[in-house]
């Protein structure tokens, strides 16, 4: 980047500063694996060291100077007998957006200039008056360190940050973990750090974590007797069952089998054993709070020697690992109680595994005989009422008018996640690894068949929506629970049929009914066959009599002038109120005001603003709707 560029950026920015600190390391101290909670400048004043940034290693000897943005991860190991340097953690943002994020090391020229500011600042920081001349010395010494930068015409070498992603996945992959939380770690947006993934790795966060995750089981699975919910609970998978199903998906083999057959190819050949160590993983706590920085404890930035006991006891466990696992292909007991195991969690994940064939617009697709992991962009409360808590649904769903009246427990809610808009959010989903996906947009179904299994069961066909029992038994049909849909489609015909009794003789002989819904810019009259907002109810369950308008529109719904209104109503007049401000505009217009349907007061107005039972068509919903359209009628509400 451009000096002038620079330095506008710098005027532009937000600044913090978080902690100005003096460390002094004697030969034998060690800085390892110091995942760095902020932006740096490292000035060194005095002695040697091996400095080792991400996976960039440098020489320090004297004065050298160092920037690096948050996350990166910093090795510090000192060849002389005394190392010393300054370091400044920073923030600088603009919208939120975190800047600086470069990583470059350089040998100033003027190296005093910068060490008397970076001195005074360091000495100032603990005095709380001071505050405001420490970050007036700050921005004298970013005004140097630019001089030295361009003078020497150093290659500023943007941050990996995939490189940070991948060192901090191999760190914590036993940890959850989430696109929002490593977005999170890394101070960037979800999606802006998904793509800067993909551009240098060529896959999602989420995948390679399930790849590292799902590699280094299998490692274990080779060299180790750990059963097989040992390993999964390992690597971060504490449902074995879930684990065995994605293992086989992405390996071709259950873990059982895979072991077996791994084993048997190193005893025939002892150069398959693998080589490389499962154990070089060390965990580190990562500190995501500015006020960590206030600490004055000696040894405050996690250094430590390392003793001989401990290096004698770290040896001895490598050592007794290694025979662990070179035993465990030794004996032939030990080889068939392995071999037995193997086979009886082969089988209990075969029964696990059965499928069944689908039949969707896009031919016929095998799915899971009894999914436990299903995401789904539509379909909710059919979902429900079969007995289907599932694992992630579209935004909307979350907040469905008719969850609170049809009493669906608060526990169920917080169990589903919140998979964004159409399309889902791919990484989530990703992330939560279903074993079946239901899409109701064409458009989004090559989308989610490349994360799992899916089935393409359209809510919409053009401005049309299939029946509502229709979709119910279309819904059943996945998952080869027809017989539970049919109880209840029995049940709810019988509460229709009651309701027909009750409102019998309401709507007299050659009287019509209509339903329309006003919003700012058109009206909305519903077709007698697939409408919307409650028209199938009306229509279709009831059976109230369409006008011939509503007879003869080749889709659901027909969006008209108010102008013209009067030509589509009935004598009843059934009013979604989708949109409160427009429908209120419409109703006092002189249009409205001379509807025969309005001067004899058989205007029904009912919903709320699109947060209610009359905006989806599931099981719940229909039962709502109901009620509330014979209330209406028999004036009890």
């Amino acid at each position: 980047m451009h000096k002038s560029n620079q330095i506008f950026l710098w005027d532009q920015a937000t600044v913090k500063l978080m902690d100005v600190r003096h460390i002094e390391m004697v030969q034998g101290e060690i800085l390892q694996k110091y995942k760095i909670p902020a932006n740096i400048f490292l000035l060194s004043v005095h002695g040697s060291a091996q400095v080792q940034l991400d996976r960039s290693e440098f020489s320090f000897t004297g004065y050298q100077f160092l920037h690096s943005g948050k996350g990166a991860t910093l090795n510090i190991v000192p060849t002389s007998e005394k190392f010393v340097y300054y370091i400044i953690y920073y923030r600088a943002w603009i919208h939120e957006e975190d800047l600086f994020q470069s990583q470059y090391c350089f040998t100033p020229d003027a190296p005093i200039l910068l060490y008397n500011k970076i001195q005074m600042m360091y000495q100032k920081w603990n005095e709380q008056e001071e505050r405001l001349n420490v970050k007036s010395l700050f921005y004298q010494f970013i005004h140097q360190q630019l001089k030295e930068l361009h003078r020497k015409e150093t290659e500023v070498k943007q941050t990996s940050v995939a490189v940070q992603v991948i060192t901090y996945i191999q760190e914590y992959y036993a940890e959850p973990i989430t696109l929002d939380s490593l977005a999170e770690v890394f101070n960037f947006s979800a999606y802006h750090l998904s793509s800067l993934f993909k551009e240098y790795t060529g896959m999602s966060p989420i995948d390679y974590l399930i790849w590292f995750r799902l590699d280094l089981a299998a490692k274990l699975l080779m060299t180790t007797d750990a059963s097989v919910g040992e390993i999964s609970a390992s690597v971060g998978y504490k449902d074995v069952y879930y684990f065995s199903r994605i293992f086989k998906k992405r390996k071709g083999a259950s873990p059982a089998h895979f072991r077996t057959r791994e084993i048997q190819r190193v005893v025939e050949n002892p150069s398959n054993f693998p080589t490389s160590s499962i154990f070089e993983h060390i965990v580190q706590q990562y500190i995501n709070n500015d006020n960590h920085y206030h600490n004055t404890d000696k040894g405050e930035l996690h250094m430590f020697k390392m003793t001989k006991s401990q290096t004698t006891a770290a040896l001895l466990l490598c050592g007794s690992l290694l025979l662990s696992a070179c035993s465990s292909g030794t004996g032939t007991a030990a080889k068939e109680q392995s071999a037995g195991n193997g086979n009886v969690n082969q089988t209990k994940s075969e029964e696990i595994l059965k499928t069944r064939i689908v039949s969707t617009p896009k031919g016929d697709v095998e799915v899971p005989a009894e999914p436990k992991r299903v995401a789904s962009d539509q379909y909710m409360g059919h979902l429900l009422k079969l007995g289907i808590v599932p694992i992630g649904v579209r935004t909307f769903m979350l907040d469905e008018g008719w969850m609170e009246k049809a009493d669906i427990p608060k526990e169920t809610i917080e169990k589903i996640e919140d998979l964004g808009n159409f399309p889902l959010n791919l990484e989530k989903l990703t992330m939560l690894d279903p074993d079946l996906i239901i899409g109701s947009i064409d458009e989004n179904i090559e989308q989610y068949e490349k994360i799992g299994t899916t089935v393409f069961l359209p809510y919409w066909e053009g401005l049309t929506t299939a029946g509502p029992l229709d979709k119910f038994r279309s819904v059943s049909k996945i998952f080869g629970k027809e017989k539970e849909a049919e109880e209840w489609i029995t049940e709810y015909e019988q509460k229709v049929a009651e309701a027909k009794s009750k409102l019998s003789g309401v709507i007299k002989e050659g009287e019509t009914v209509s339903v329309v819904s006003f919003s700012e810019k058109a009206v909305y009259v519903l077709a007698a066959k697939g409408g919307n907002y409650g028209s199938s109810t009306i229509y279709n369950m009831l059976q109230l009599p369409p006008t011939e308008n509503a007879k003869n529109m080749a889709e659901g719904f027909e969006s008209i002038s108010l102008e013209v209104l009067p030509e589509y109503l009935g004598d009843y007049v059934f009013v979604y109120n989708g949109d409160a401000d427009a429908t209120k505009k419409a109703m006092e217009s002189n249009i409205w005001k001379g509807i025969p349907a309005v001067k004899n007061d058989k205007v029904y107005l009912y919903g709320d603003n699109y947060h209610d039972e009359f905006v989806m068509e599931d099981p719940f919903s229909l039962e709502l709707q109901l009620d509330t359209i014979v209330n209406l009628l028999l004036g009890t509400t």
